[in-house]
């Protein structure tokens, strides 16, 4: 995706972290080039969202920088040389939610968990392997493994991916809209256990 500006003077390297302070992680300048860059960045996120919703068929944005402002969750964007100021080419939102989730044998727990909350490369650069970069690095800079991982409403292009990359394969039915994997209580700490009353009772946003 192009944009009016120069995405490069953003990205010193190929993917950054941007987290609530809707500025690349390191970034450090005067006051009017922080307020130009959380400009242009949230110009950056709500135009990336946008496009991730619309490839995802939802009515509205998941990822947005006002959400992301009001959140903890971190954002991963990916960029690279085209056009005459440079493309964003993918995003990953992550963060981590206390949920209620079944395990294999239907108990419910409590457990704090990453999430995955937004995935989206852009359709000019998808079968092009920046979606595995893209999620190795997150896994990366998070300390995680994709076995950790609860999925909010993933796609079936992401159900795909984290098979063909990741192995995934067997998920443990939930009331709620994440998909977690076999092994995810072999990673995960629970907290406590509850009842299905209980846990129909939880909802969460991303």
């Amino acid at each position: 995706m192009e944009f009016r500006f120069n995405v490069a003077q953003y990205f010193k390297t190929p993917i950054i972290k941007v987290t609530n302070t809707l500025l690349p992680s390191g970034y450090y300048e005067d006051r009017r080039a922080v307020l130009d860059a959380t400009s242009k960045i949230s110009e950056i996120i709500n135009d990336m969202g946008e496009a991730s919703a619309s490839a995802q068929g939802l009515t509205r944005a998941v990822t947005t920088a006002q959400k992301l402002r009001n959140s903890d969750h971190s954002l991963y964007l990916m960029s690279e040389n085209g056009g005459k100021n440079g493309v964003v080419t993918g995003l990953l939102k992550v963060g981590v939610k206390s949920l209620y989730v079944f395990d294999a044998d239907g108990e419910t727990h409590k457990v704090n968990a990453p999430c995955v909350l937004d995935f989206y490369i852009h359709e000019s650069r998808q079968r092009a392997g920046l979606g595995k970069v893209l999620f190795q690095y997150m896994l990366d800079q998070e300390n995680t493994r994709a076995q950790q991982l609860a999925i909010d409403r993933p796609s079936d292009k992401l159900v795909g991916f984290l098979r063909k990359h990741y192995g995934l394969t067997q998920t443990i039915p939930q009331m709620n809209n994440f998909v977690v994997y076999e092994d995810f209580f072999e990673h995960n700490t629970s907290h406590d256990s509850t009842s299905m009353e209980t846990a129909e009772m939880h909802f969460t946003n991303r």
